[in-house]
C-alpha cells in the first residue's frame, strides 16, 4: 500500500485516488507533476496500491498528491480508505485537508486517524481550528502551515489552540527560492505561541534555517542531551 517517502514527519505516503486535483492550490507539487508526466488526469479510487502494509508501526500520510475531502471524493472511497486504519491499529494515518468544514462527515475517525488542517495565510487559520475542534473526533489534531505564506498570527495570540491542538508543522513553499522562504520571524512567532500552549513543533528542512550550535539558536533548535543543538522536529506524545 504505502510508498517510502522523504517528508521527514512520516514514514510512507499512501494515494488511494488518482487524478488533478481540483483545489488547483498555486504551490502544488503534485499538479505540476500530473501536468509535466502527463498522467491521466481523471479523479478515480486506485485499490492497486492497497497492497500488505509493513508490519512495523508506521505513520502513513493518506493523500498527498490529493484533497480527500472535497466532494469529488465519492463516500464509499472514504468509507474504504478509512477502514484501513481499523484493520491495521499498529500503524498511525495522517490526513491533511483545506477543507476543514467538511471534516465532520465522517466523524467519529479511529484513534490512530490524526486529522490535519493546511493552513498557509492568516484568513484560513480560525476555519481551520474550528474545523478541527467541536463534534470531530479523531485521535490528534494537528495545523500544518506548509507553505507558510505570510504571518499568520499578526501579533495575535490564537487562545483557541489551547485544548484542541496537538502538533504543528511548519514549513516553506517548494520549489525553493528567496522568494519563497517564510520569513524568521513568522516562524517564530508560531512557536513561541505553539510553546506557550505546550504544543509540539516539527520544523521542516526546507525552512532553510541556518545550522546554529549556540543558545541564541532557539527557539528554532532545542539542546539534544549529548549537548549540541538540534532542529525542533517534535512529535505529539502517543
Amino acid at each position: 500500500m504505502p510508498n517510502k517517502t522523504a517528508i521527514e514527519w512520516c514514514d510512507y505516503t499512501w494515494n488511494p485516488v488518482k487524478g488533478l486535483c481540483p483545489v488547483a492550490c498555486d504551490y502544488c507539487y503534485a499538479r505540476r507533476m500530473y501536468k509535466r508526466f502527463k498522467w491521466n488526469l481523471g479523479i478515480r479510487a486506485d485499490w492497486q496500491e492497497t497492497g500488505k502494509i509493513p508490519n512495523k508501526p508506521s505513520r502513513v500520510f493518506v493523500g498527498s498528491t490529493m484533497e480527500l475531502f472535497g466532494d469529488w471524493i465519492k463516500p464509499e472511497w472514504m468509507k474504504e480508505i478509512l477502514s484501513m486504519p481499523v484493520r491495521y491499529p499498529q500503524h498511525t494515518f495522517i490526513f491533511l485537508t483545506k477543507r476543514p468544514e467538511n471534516l465532520i462527515k465522517y466523524s467519529p475517525y479511529p484513534d490512530n486517524v490524526w486529522i490535519g488542517v493546511s493552513v498557509t495565510k492568516r484568513k484560513e487559520l480560525y476555519p481551520a481550528v474550528w474545523g478541527l475542534t467541536g463534534e470531530v473526533k479523531c485521535g490528534k489534531r494537528l495545523l500544518s502551515f506548509e507553505p507558510l505564506l505570510e504571518n499568520i498570527l499578526d501579533q495575535v495570540l490564537p487562545v483557541e489552540w489551547d485544548d484542541s491542538i496537538d502538533w504543528a508543522i511548519i514549513g516553506a513553499q517548494s520549489p525553493q527560492s528567496d522568494k519563497t522562504f517564510p520569513e524568521w520571524d513568522w516562524v517564530s512567532d508560531i512557536i513561541n505561541a505553539c510553546d506557550q500552549m505546550g504544543i509540539p513543533v516539527f520544523l521542516k528542512n526546507n525552512l532553510g534555517l541556518p545550522k546554529l550550535s549556540c543558545e541564541g539558536a532557539t527557539p528554532f533548535y532545542k539542546k539534544h542531551p549529548s549537548g549540541t543543538m538540534i532542529l525542533r522536529q517534535e512529535f505529539p506524545n502517543a
